[in-house]
């Protein structure tokens, strides 16, 4: 993932760029059999370990999603955490610090 958090006002503009398939299963491959579903299901961004935001997603989102929001009262130095996790269990999670 790449993030960037920015001050910006009052609080910081945080702007998450996922790398994900996000296959919705119902394409099929050349042999004609149906591509299984895998997308991410559930993203959560922490503020200094204090959950902000939670999302539950499907197969409608777009391959490498991006995802863009404002956390009030954040200030530079604090730390956005963004966590994803998909159909087939995988997660991942990645910090970047407010500039």
């Amino acid at each position: 993932m790449r993030i960037r958090a920015q001050v910006q006002g009052s609080g910081a503009v945080v702007r998450v760029l996922m790398n994900h398939e996000m296959e919705t299963g119902q394409r099929k491959d050349p042999n004609g059999r149906t591509i299984p579903a895998w997308h991410i299901t559930d993203v959560t961004a922490t503020l200094n370990g204090k959950t902000v935001l939670t999302a539950e997603w499907g197969p409608a989102v777009s391959r490498n999603p991006f995802l863009q929001f404002t956390l009030k009262n954040a200030k530079a130095g604090d730390k956005v955490a963004i966590s994803w996790k998909d159909t087939r269990g995988d997660t991942r999670t990645d910090e970047a610090t407010v500039a």
